[in-house]
């Protein structure tokens, strides 16, 4: 039993603008459901293979705050002309440069439309087979605590463990990092990005529930009601979702 990441789930004002500028971004496809707009590879996938993690836009009635989001995307680029072209391409299609305290760095510190953070970075072999999107980042307190949750809740394997840093990837080594990364003095809000995770098939979604209780999740009532998803946050406090197999 172990759950699978499918998607970032982000929180926007304006869904189809946000999902729009995303597929766009990474060059996928843009997929409508109701009131959700799906970011992934051409082929209408709303929850691609393991080898892809999409995106979800969801509405709601709120702005991002002014805190910096706890979960943030770091794009991949092959060169640094290439680094150069797509940061100039992202400011076209809406991004802006933010300051998050990065101080002198070889990456560039954007944000989307709505003013979630995300990293171009400059080329590095070990993001080289990742695709256009290199990791998710998770600020957190505890590395090696997220290694210990995200380890057991999750079919990715542990790649790296450190006190400033904890890395995981897919097991058949393809696809996007998932990165927990020690920030002194982390902020709290309520996350305006977060992980999806789906049951594998033949897994019961209520089973893989209680199962991540038992490690140390905690329910999450953001008052949607009766939903085929279930919320959680983990030992830190980071919102992310389960999902029911369609």
């Amino acid at each position: 039993m172990a759950l699978r990441p499918v998607q970032v789930n982000i929180k926007a004002l304006d869904p189809s603008a946000v999902g729009r500028f995303w597929a766009a971004a990474l060059g996928w496809s843009l997929h409508q459901r109701g009131v959700r707009t799906h970011v992934g590879p051409a082929g209408g996938l709303a929850r691609p293979d393991p080898v892809v993690v999409g995106i979800e836009v969801v509405p709601v009635p709120e702005p991002k705050p002014a805190a910096k989001n706890r979960t943030h995307l770091d794009l991949a680029t092959t060169s640094p002309a290439h680094q150069a072209e797509l940061v100039e391409r992202l400011t076209e299609l809406g991004a802006h440069p933010v300051d998050v305290g990065q101080g002198e760095v070889p990456w560039r510190c954007l944000a989307d439309p709505e003013g979630n953070e995300f990293c171009v970075l400059e080329p590095r072999e070990v993001y080289r087979d990742a695709g256009p999107i290199a990791a998710v980042v998770v600020d957190c307190a505890d590395p090696r605590a997220m290694a210990r949750f995200w380890g057991a809740a999750t079919d990715w394997t542990v790649r790296r463990v450190t006190d400033d840093l904890a890395v995981l990837r897919c097991a058949t080594g393809t696809g996007p990092y998932l990165e927990f990364l020690r920030v002194p003095g982390l902020q709290t809000a309520p996350d305006r990005v977060r992980l999806d995770l789906l049951p594998r098939p033949g897994d019961d979604k209520e089973a893989e529930v209680a199962r991540l209780r038992s490690l140390g999740a905690t329910d999450l009532d953001v008052g949607r009601g009766d939903v085929p998803w279930t919320c959680l946050t983990d030992p830190e406090g980071h919102e992310f979702r389960v999902l029911a197999r369609s």
